[in-house]
C-alpha cells in the first residue's frame, strides 16, 4: 500500500490527530519520488532543502558505495581518515577566503550549536567572556536548545521556552525600513555581544523572506567596527540555493564562522560542518586541556558521508552542473513574475533557485489548518510543497525540467483558485 496508516513512526512536525497517513516511497531519481503503488511526485521543496543534483545522483552513489566497502566508521579523536582530511582541504577551497578550520557534526541544528558554542569559547578564552548572542527577527536555526533559542520564538519553539536563553533581535529589514535594521544592529554591538547570527540573504523556515545583499553586507561591517563574530547561517542557502555556491559570495563577505549542511553531500547523506577564522581555533589551542573545544558527535567526520561531500564538490567543478543552476534561477524569475499581479496572492519574490509567495486568505498562521489544506491539495496533483502557513515555497533539485516546473506553477495557480479569497 501507498498510504502507511497505524505505523509506530512519529513523525516531525506532524499533528498526527489531524495528517494520521503517510505516503510509503519506494524509489526516488532526479526530481521524482515514486510510491510503492508506481504514482509519482515532483520533489518541489527538495526534501526539505536537501536535493541539489536531484535523488540518487549517480557520482554521489558511486562514491558512497566505493567507500562503504573501504571503511564504514571510525572515531574521530584521535583518529582521522582520508576522506574527511581531503574533504576539509576541499571545502577551504570552495569557501569564502579567510575560513581556514573544519568541524564536522552531522546536522544544520548541530552545526549552529557548534557555532555559538565556539563564539562564547573563543571570548572565554581571551579572558574577556561574553555570553550575549544578537539574531536576526524570524530567523529559523534549527530544533536543538541552542539553536531554538537563537531561532524566532514560535510555535516551533513555545513548549521549551523555559530552557531556552535570551537573545537580543535586530528587526528583519524589510525593503525602504533596512536601516532600521542596521540601526538596531550598532546599538545592539555596542554592548559587546559575543556574535551576530543570520540566514544570509533568506530567511527560511520564517517565511522565505529575502533581503538584499548590500544590507548583509553593511551587517557584516557593523559587526566588524565592533568586534563581534559574525555567524552566517547557511544551512539552507549553502550550494547554489540563492545563485552562487554560498549566499555571503554576494555581499563580498567572508564570515567569522560559517555552518554549512543540507547540500553538502548533495543532499544523499546527513553531514555538516561548522568552519570559522584562525584565531577562533587559536583561542582554543593551548596547554590547558580546560581550554580545549568540548563539542562532538559519534557520527562526525563519517568516512561515507564524506565521501558524498567530495563527489558532490567534484560536481560543483563541472560546467553542467553551472548550466543547470542557473537554468533554474531564470525559470523560477519567470515562472514566479506570473504571479506578481494576481490578488490572489502577495508579495510573489523570488532568489536564484527559490521562490515564494503568500496565498490571499484570512488563515494565514503557520497552525492555521490552510497549510493542512494546501499540502492535501498538492499531493492530490502529485506534487511535493510544504506551505508554511500560507507561505508556498518553490524550491526544486537542480535538475528539474522545465515540464515539472510547469506542473508545479499550474498546481499553485489551482491552489490560488481553490483557496483564495480573492478569485
Amino acid at each position: 500500500m501507498s498510504i502507511v496508516k497505524n505505523s509506530p513512526v512519529w513523525r516531525p512536525f506532524t499533528q498526527h490527530a489531524l495528517q494520521p497517513n503517510a505516503f510509503k516511497v519506494s524509489h526516488a531519481k532526479g526530481a521524482r519520488l515514486e510510491l510503492v503503488d508506481g504514482r509519482q511526485f515532483i520533489d518541489a521543496i527538495s526534501s526539505w532543502w536537501v536535493i541539489t543534483h536531484g535523488h540518487c545522483q549517480p557520482e554521489i552513489m558511486q562514491a558512497i558505495a566505493e567507500q562503504a566497502q573501504i571503511l564504514d566508521q571510525v572515531i574521530f579523536a584521535g583518529f582521522t581518515h582520508e576522506p574527511a582530511e581531503k574533504l576539509a582541504h576541499r571545502l577551504l577551497e570552495f569557501s569564502p577566503k579567510g575560513l581556514e578550520y573544519v568541524f564536522y557534526s552531522d546536522s544544520g541544528s548541530t552545526s549552529v550549536e557548534v557555532a555559538i558554542k565556539m563564539a562564547l569559547g573563543f571570548w572565554l578564552n581571551r579572558g574577556e567572556p561574553r555570553t550575549k548572542i544578537v539574531a536576526l527577527e524570524h530567523g529559523y536555526h534549527g530544533d536543538t536548545i541552542g539553536a531554538m533559542s537563537v531561532g524566532a520564538r514560535s510555535s516551533f519553539n513555545a513548549p521549551y521556552e523555559p530552557l531556552l536563553f535570551d537573545v537580543e533581535r535586530i528587526p528583519f529589514p524589510t525593503k525602504g525600513s533596512e536601516q532600521n535594521t542596521l540601526d538596531a544592529l550598532e546599538i545592539a554591538c555596542r554592548l559587546k555581544p559575543a556574535a551576530f547570527i543570520v540566514e544570509p540573504l533568506i530567511v527560511g523556515a520564517g517565511g522565505m523572506l529575502i533581503y538584499s545583499a548590500q544590507t548583509l553586507a553593511e551587517m557584516y561591517k557593523i559587526c566588524a567596527k565592533y568586534n563581534v563574530l559574525f555567524i552566517a547561517d547557511e544551512v539552507m542557502t549553502g550550494f547554489g540555493r540563492t545563485g552562487t555556491l554560498f549566499a555571503c559570495e554576494q555581499a563580498h563577505i567572508t564570515p567569522d564562522i560559517a555552518c554549512y549542511a543540507k547540500g553538502l553531500t548533495g543532499g544523499a547523506i546527513p553531514l555538516a560542518v561548522t568552519m570559522c577564522r584562525r584565531e577562533i581555533f587559536e583561542a582554543h589551542y593551548a596547554k590547558d586541556r580546560a581550554r580545549a573545544f568540548f563539542h562532538s558527535s559519534s557520527f562526525m567526520a563519517n568516512p561515507l558521508a564524506c565521501a558524498a561531500a567530495l563527489a558532490n564538490l567534484e560536481l560543483w567543478e563541472k560546467t553542467e552542473t553551472h548550466q543547470f543552476l542557473s537554468k533554474i534561477c531564470l525559470a523560477q524569475k519567470s515562472y514566479i513574475e506570473r504571479f506578481s499581479r494576481d490578488k490572489r496572492f502577495k508579495n510573489a519574490r523570488s532568489i536564484g533557485t527559490i521562490s515564494a509567495l503568500d496565498l490571499n486568505t484570512k488563515s494565514s498562521s503557520y497552525l492555521s489548518t490552510i497549510s493542512i489544506d494546501l499540502m492535501a491539495f498538492f499531493n492530490d496533483l502529485g506534487i511535493l510543497l510544504r506551505p508554511l502557513g500560507s507561505t508556498i515555497y518553490v524550491l526544486p533539485p537542480y535538475c528539474a525540467s522545465m515540464q515539472e516546473l510547469e506542473l508545479i506553477y499550474n498546481a499553485i495557480d489551482a491552489a490560488g483558485e481553490k483557496f483564495s479569497n480573492i478569485v
